[in-house]
């Protein structure tokens, strides 16, 4: 089962979020979402938005949208802004607390956007943030530079493709880590390996008799003829043993 997101472009319709001559950050937020979006689809992830064109939505109904939807994440992209123009530049990520999935996710993505050359702000807890506070689901909300640095204003233009890009890959980095982490090490002992199933079987059938815990692994491109599945390598390694000293040829397969 696919991993879902919902995308939020910060502010929208009648709020226009942060303003610097002319430039506003729903437009920025907005367009940057959908690239980030497609990227997502591309690689496998089912993406929603809080928003696709300039409407405005409360906090709060942004995340009862995500809650309704069920999503496995949420982020929300923001352009941040200072009291004096020109006087900060760099990204920022903010969460309900440093801890979990969600910093993990945050550390990514400031990472991969420094690589495009931001400062990078680090990630700080903001636990009254609606967006943040009311999301069941892991959130994330990106400041992805200042709307009032001219400096950073010219990497979101000139590397807006290779921004959303960032984005993307800080989030799939994430999920990838996540399933790493939540799909159990087991070994198994693997005896032979056929284009045929009938011979495949052949060798089932002999081991079976012997009363191993055989089976035929029949994912792949081969019938692959596998005894036992181990979270020990220890008791892995003992099987294996145990198959060679009755002739068969073994390899450990993880």
């Amino acid at each position: 089962m696919p991993y879902s997101i919902m995308l939020d472009a910060g502010h929208g319709g009648r709020d226009p979020g942060a303003v610097y001559q002319g430039r506003q950050e729903k437009d920025d937020t907005l367009n940057l979402v959908l690239a980030i979006g497609q990227i997502l689809q591309e690689r496998g992830i089912d993406v929603e938005y809080t928003r696709t064109t300039d409407v405005y939505e409360t906090p709060y109904e942004k995340a009862m949208e995500a809650n309704n939807a069920g999503v496995d994440f949420f982020v929300s992209i923001h352009r941040n802004s200072f009291p004096i123009d020109n006087e900060v530049s760099g990204v920022e990520s903010l969460v309900y607390a440093l801890t979990g999935i969600k910093y993990q996710m945050a550390l990514n993505i400031n990472e991969q956007l420094e690589g495009i050359g931001f400062v990078n702000l680090g990630v700080h807890a903001r636990p009254n943030l609606v967006v943040l506070r009311k999301t069941k689901m892991p959130a994330v909300l990106v400041e992805v530079g200042f709307i009032n640095s001219e400096t950073d204003n010219i990497l979101f233009d000139n590397n807006f493709q290779d921004i959303a890009l960032a984005i993307g890959e800080g989030i799939l980095d994430t999920i990838y880590m996540e399933e790493e982490e939540s799909e159990p090490e087991y070994y198994r002992v693997q005896t032979g390996a056929f284009r045929n199933r009938r011979y495949a079987e052949r060798l089932l059938d002999e081991l079976l008799e012997q009363e191993y815990p055989a089976f035929i692994d029949d994912t792949g491109p081969y019938y692959r003829v596998q005894v036992g599945e181990y979270d020990n390598l220890n008791e892995a390694a003992q099987m294996e043993r145990r198959l060679k000293r009755a002739g068969y040829q073994t390899v450990l397969v993880r």
